[in-house]
């Protein structure tokens, strides 16, 4: 028990339980009726973004790295990407963008298809580490440069998607577009990069 303790209670996985908490929180704020709603869900996802930085970084100085954090540090990051493309995905300001004369009707599928793009390559890749794990081979799709920079592409997408709505400027909406598409792009690329990586275990293992 006080093993537990010392691993719950250590500062990387602490901000990483407080990333799990405020999950709910970024929900709530995204739907509350006040014009404020989007830019708080925003700032609420751009802290969590940053303490996946931290929590990261605290883990590598005070060597407090535990079995408990890599196993919890992945979960949350899935878990806050995965909520906040459901939030997008479905918010009606992603379906018209207002023009100076007129509103533009964008079809559904045009925000849908990057966005299941990342969710489905979140779960082959957790997959696939799983597996990798199983036969001692996990240090081969540990986290790559590209996967990094993956992630800061995508973080900074969702924020700015996040803050759009029905009164936020075309060129904005537009930009998180591409950039959801950029995401989307680098989301595949990392994944064929970790899938070539395990291929002779996959084709070799019995």
């Amino acid at each position: 028990m006080t093993r537990l303790y010392e691993q719950m209670c250590n500062w990387p996985n602490v901000l990483t339980l407080v990333r799990i908490s405020v999950i709910p929180l970024l929900v709530m704020f995204y739907y509350l009726p006040v014009p404020w709603a989007h830019l708080s869900a925003a700032i609420i996802f751009t802290i969590a973004s940053i303490t996946d930085w931290l929590d990261g970084y605290l883990a590598r100085y005070l060597k407090q790295s535990t079995k408990l954090g890599a196993f919890l540090d992945p979960v949350a990051d899935k878990l806050m990407v995965s909520i906040a493309l459901v939030l997008i995905v479905a918010e009606p300001t992603f379906q018209f963008v207002s023009l100076d004369s007129s509103v533009a009707s964008i079809p559904t599928f045009v925000i849908t298809i990057p966005a299941a793009i990342i969710v489905a390559r979140e779960i082959i890749v957790s997959a696939l580490r799983e597996w990798m794990a199983e036969v001692g081979k996990r240090a081969s799709v540990a986290v790559s440069s590209l996967g990094k920079v993956k992630t800061t592409v995508q973080m900074f997408t969702l924020i700015l998607l996040l803050y759009c709505n029905n009164t936020t400027h075309p060129f904005l909406v537009i930009t998180g577009y591409i950039l959801l598409y950029v995401s989307a792009v680098l989301t595949i690329w990392s994944m064929l990069i970790y899938l070539k990586a395990a291929w002779a275990q996959l084709v070799t293992a019995s």
